[in-house]
């Protein structure tokens, strides 16, 4: 479990909302009433990718591991990325900006996570100077 790319949850999540619900992601959840009298109206769009900001915080902390598990999850994050990639270009319920979105945020997670790991590898085993 320690392998499995966080950012899936999100992909899965999106997966399910398109393929039973169909793409009703304007549909509001809840509405936050505000001091200044404004209502905020959080909808599903909002809350997938809010949910994928924690997430992407969350991949990025434990990106600083390195070993065997952490080079899985590397692996499998860029598996991720391959499938947003096609489902993105290739099905109608998924070309928005939500998505893409989405994708961008898994990508992000995909370099982010190679490039702390390279760095933490390479200062692990710098020796000397």
């Amino acid at each position: 479990m320690g392998s499995m790319p966080l950012m899936a949850i999100i992909v899965i999540a999106y997966n399910i909302i398109a393929f039973l619900t169909g793409p009703s992601l304007d549909a509001e959840l809840f509405t936050v009433a505000l001091i200044s009298g404004a209502s905020w109206g959080v909808a599903v769009s909002d809350a997938l990718l809010s949910a994928g900001l924690v997430l992407l915080f969350l991949e990025l902390v434990s990106a600083t591991r390195t070993g065997t598990t952490s080079i899985i999850n590397h692996a499998l994050s860029l598996i991720v990325l391959l499938v947003c990639l096609i489902e993105f270009i290739a099905l109608p319920a998924f070309g928005n900006s939500t998505f893409f979105l989405i994708t961008l945020l898994v990508l992000l997670d995909v370099v982010a996570g190679f490039t702390v790991t390279i760095t933490t590898a390479r200062r692990d085993f710098s020796v000397g100077e």
